[in-house]
């Protein structure tokens, strides 16, 4: 008996381990990004955004002060109705899922993009995005 109670008490300990480590995991905070890697990153947005103050808007928006703001209120660009009745505003979690698969999270908007798979790439995108100043 003493070992089959020794067995079960190193059991439950086994167990809690695991299920606090699997608490700690799923409240892991998104990884850190880093703006230089988010830059180079960037480079393959540039085909369709610029990021300059009162820069224009090309295929897509421009992108200056996008963190904080409201998704579709980009003055003089014509936004999918999907994205203008969506009521986004574009903050790091909001970005990290538009920027892992836009049309996952508003079916219908208009951006050609599949996404960003990589955690890592999503948060040096949103990293450097947040450098970048409106108005």
């Amino acid at each position: 008996m003493h070992h089959r109670k020794s067995h079960r008490s190193l059991s439950a300990i086994v167990a809690g381990t695991f299920l606090a480590l699997a608490a700690t995991s799923a409240q892991a905070a998104a990884p850190a990004g880093d703006a230089k890697a988010g830059a180079k990153l960037f480079l393959q947005c540039r085909a369709c955004h610029t990021v300059d103050v009162g820069g224009k808007n090309g295929v897509g928006p421009n992108l200056a002060g996008i963190v904080g703001a409201k998704a579709a209120a980009v003055p003089g660009y014509k936004f999918s109705p999907a994205l203008t009745k969506a009521n986004i505003t574009w903050t790091p979690e909001t970005l990290d899922t538009w920027l892992k698969r836009p049309s996952a999270m508003v079916p219908g908007t208009k951006m050609a993009f599949a996404g960003m798979a990589n955690p890592k790439a999503r948060a040096d995108m949103i990293a450097y995005l947040s450098t970048l100043k409106g108005k």
